[in-house]
């Protein structure tokens, strides 16, 4: 081959390497300005609190401020959009759900205004069991008892769950497909004002994901029935899974990662996935994470997360939730 024809061939090749090497430059000084991460739901909620805790060590470890941004509406689905329309800059970050990145593409069919292809998996944070619980006041202290209750109060009884959509609203459907029963879903703009009318006994039953109910649940404001994970969970002990109950189709497991627009440069989605990663092998992360009754991604073989498992996971987790929302009859207005 003459010196010309290689040079020819070469050329395109070498066209690319300048943006290359920004790229990579760029991703090597991200960040260098404030990075704001989008909570597509409420304050006080489980996303809330596993934003503000990646929040703070992101901000540590990269020495600029990441800045916990509320943007709830239409079950995640209003925050999950502003971040799918946002500049692929590195700069607007998502704290996605099973709800908003998995739940919603089925539920919301022809009316969510994103794509999962909109956006691009960064790292898995934590899964979480969901908890079942009542106000104080109900007379029931099992969800066997809850479940008797309910058939003896026909359309008496209600429970709130944070959103239309969430994975707590389709863990509610399940459990009154398996027992049979019949309780209004009363959905809120938030796990926060949810719990807040079950304590007070403006709605008689709730479903959360743990951490967020964890701390109410320990000073006795709400009475927890049954956990949804095939184990009893470690900050619950006492606590029995819905299997224990006699319900074992009701189970689910909430879950929590960080996604950005797509296009977002590669490097910088493979900096800021390396960054979740060593947060999350912290002994003193992996201890706040697990007293709030969350568990490790474990989507590696060493047991942590990487945006390529995490994209992965997300897909399966797509079509799992989607069977589970045309056979359990989810619906929103």
């Amino acid at each position: 081959m003459t010196l010309s024809r290689r040079a020819a061939l070469a050329a395109p090749a070498l066209a690319l390497l300048p943006g290359l090497a920004r790229a990579q430059s760029g991703a090597s000084a991200y960040p260098t300005r404030p990075v704001r991460l989008v909570v597509p739901f409420t304050p006080a909620g489980t996303t809330d609190v596993a934003a503000r805790i990646m929040a703070e060590r992101l901000q540590s470890r990269l020495g600029q401020p990441f800045t916990v941004e509320n943007r709830p509406g239409a079950g995640g689905n209003v925050g999950s959009d502003f971040v799918a329309k946002a500049e692929p800059d590195g700069y607007t970050l998502l704290m996605q759900t099973v709800s908003s990145g998995a739940i919603n593409y089925t539920l919301y069919e022809g009316r969510i205004p994103y794509k999962p292809d909109d956006l691009v998996e960064v790292g898995l944070v934590t899964r979480v069991p969901n908890v079942i619980f009542v106000t104080p006041s109900l007379p029931v202290k099992t969800l066997r008892e809850l479940v008797a209750y309910a058939k003896a109060n026909p359309n008496k009884l209600n429970f709130g769950s944070s959103g239309a959509g969430t994975s707590l609203h389709v863990t509610g459907e399940l459990l009154k497909m398996e027992a049979g029963v019949q309780i209004a879903h009363v959905p809120f703009r938030g796990a926060g004002p949810m719990m807040i009318d079950v304590m007070a006994g403006r709605i008689e039953v709730g479903v959360d994901n743990l951490p967020s109910a964890i701390g109410h649940i320990r000073d006795g404001r709400l009475r927890a029935l049954a956990v949804t994970t095939k184990s009893r969970t470690p900050a619950l002990p006492d606590v029995p899974t819905t299997a224990e109950e006699g319900f074992p189709g009701v189970e689910a497991t909430g879950w929590f990662g960080i996604q950005a627009p797509a296009r977002t440069p590669r490097p910088i989605v493979e900096k800021l996935g390396a960054e979740i990663d060593a947060i999350l092998k912290e002994p003193a992360t992996k201890a706040k994470i697990a007293d709030l009754g969350g568990m490790t991604p474990d989507l590696t073989p060493d047991g942590g997360t990487s945006p390529a498992a995490y994209t992965n996971f997300v897909r399966a987790e797509i079509r799992k939730w989607g069977d589970v929302v045309r056979k359990s009859g989810a619906q929103v207005e």
